[in-house]
């Protein structure tokens, strides 16, 4: 954000951009989307390619819809903020139960062996 004469400016092109990938990752169409959301499909690939702003309910719905942190880019200058990818599996480990935890621990701590071995 930059302030200027007490007026913000924001750039939402990289929200939207996020938008974009994370319904592409859901294997999502641009279509099915519109449809869900009934707005226009011009107003979504305005949104997500060209950094128009939505409606406060609709950028809500779309981030919870994607689970999209987005503080990142409302304060980009505070340092020590997780990483989106990192969010977004906060969010989805927040869904789990507790055999499902355990089973995303083992994993984890596979993973972390895995690739010490690989740097020793």
């Amino acid at each position: 954000m930059k302030e200027n004469n007490s007026t913000y400016t924001f750039d939402f092109a990289p929200i939207g951009l996020e938008i974009k990938k994370a319904r592409e990752a859901r294997k999502i169409t641009r279509e099915k989307l519109v449809e869900t959301l009934d707005i226009s499909t011009r107003h979504l690939q305005a949104i997500e390619i060209e950094g128009r702003y939505p409606s406060f309910g609709l950028l809500v719905r779309l981030i919870t819809m994607f689970d999209i942190p987005i503080d990142q880019y409302i304060f980009p200058d505070q340092e020590g903020l997780k990483s989106v990818e990192r969010k977004r599996l906060d969010l989805l480990l927040d869904k789990l139960d507790e055999n499902d935890l355990s089973i995303i621990e083992a994993t984890a701590t596979g993973l972390f062996q895995a690739r010490k071995k690989t740097e020793d």
